[in-house]
């Protein structure tokens, strides 16, 4: 731990150098990632160190390889840079400013062939890969103009939604302002009904001429009526009868003058209920 603090504390003051080291707490898990830090640093460091010399060691071959061959072109040929016409001197640059752009190690045609291929090589990738990137496009600008058409048909149809909703709405208020009438309309009757029983029941109504009372007696005479048919059917084949035809009539005058008695009752009681109804009504007019 004190060696990785001392590692880390050089470090840090060889990176900021005459500036202040910032303060930072000092604990195992930020002395680890510092002295991580520090040791790829240095690392890297080593490497720059190596590639500047490479680079150094290069240069300085090639400009051993560069005299000698200024002397083998003076000694052979009496040639020199100083010698060359102007367009010689333009031709050397380009196939120096060539090796250098494709990267070779000479300006020989077995350095520039290959490099040329590898270009070609490359280019045709490129060319390969921009069709693909081209059909991609296409197809992404296809599927756009689906998209927006779609789009386009989905705000028209927002808006035939928001304004079918907008009459919706309408209706809907008009039907609840309906509705509520009704239910006032509903309750006065209600207070109307209540307030003409009450009426009815001050004037002295009898209770078996209301309505209710009228309906259950309209039943129970039906009920009566359809009792009577097989009873008057049964008296149709008692008048056939020779024997005792007195006796008979006796029976059949009993049943008619007893159903004559009902009908008479259940019209004096109708009568009186309509008569009751009349007479509040008048007196309300009134």
């Amino acid at each position: 731990m004190e060696e990785k603090v001392a590692k880390v504390t050089s470090w840090l003051k060889k990176l900021f150098g005459d500036q202040p080291v910032p303060l930072y707490e000092v604990n195992a898990r930020t002395v680890d990632v510092l002295h991580e830090l520090a040791e790829c640093n240095e690392s890297r460091d080593g490497d720059v160190r190596l590639l500047i010399e490479d680079t150094k060691q290069k240069a300085a071959e090639y400009e051993s390889d560069g005299l000698f061959l200024q002397e083998l072109l003076m000694e052979s040929l009496n040639l020199s840079p100083s010698s060359l016409s102007k367009a010689s001197t333009s031709y050397l640059n380009n196939l120096v400013d060539i090796a250098v752009a494709l990267e070779t190690k000479d300006t020989s045609l077995a350095s520039f062939i290959p490099a040329i291929n590898d270009l070609t090589s490359d280019l045709y990738g490129a060319q390969s890969k921009n069709k693909q990137l081209e059909l991609e496009l296409s197809t992404l600008r296809r599927k756009l103009t689906s998209a927006l058409v779609l789009e386009k048909r989905l705000q028209e149809d927002l808006v035939k939604t928001e304004d079918l909703l907008f009459v919706e709405r309408a209706k809907t208020d008009s039907r609840r302002q309906y509705m509520k009438f009704l239910i006032e309309k509903s309750e006065d009757i209600k207070c109307q009904i209540k307030s003409t029983e009450e009426q009815l029941s001050a004037s002295g109504l009898d209770a078996s001429l209301t309505h209710d009372s009228l309906v259950t007696l309209s039943e129970k005479l039906a009920d009566l009526k359809k009792q009577a048919v097989p009873l008057k059917k049964k008296l149709e084949s008692y008048l056939d009868l020779t024997p005792n035809p007195s006796l008979a009539r006796v029976k059949i005058e009993e049943a008619k003058r007893e159903l004559e008695a009902l009908e008479a009752e259940f019209s004096r009681k109708l009568d009186m209920t309509a008569l009751s109804v009349t007479l509040p009504t008048k007196r309300a007019f009134v």
